[in-house]
């Protein structure tokens, strides 16, 4: 089952600092200290490797927070 809860932690996981304890389904994630060109390549490879969903670095522009683009790789599955 690809949970809402299960895609918080996995996106969480990509990052190395404190933030990544703070990470919920409402942050958004463009304010995250590590956010960066380098973390949108890491979050397309962590959805299309666990999820088997290709993104774009549009798709991730275009979602403000974890909710949303889990909800937009939930609609691509």
């Amino acid at each position: 089952m690809n949970t809402i809860e299960e895609f918080v932690i996995k996106f969480a996981e990509q990052f190395e600092s404190e933030d990544r304890k703070n990470i919920k389904t409402s942050t958004r994630y463009k304010d995250l200290e590590e956010w960066d060109s380098l973390a949108v390549l890491t979050i397309i490879s962590m959805v299309n490797s666990t999820y088997n969903v290709e993104l774009i670095g549009a798709d991730v522009r275009g979602a403000n927070t974890v909710e949303e683009l889990y909800n937009l790789v939930m609609s691509r599955m």
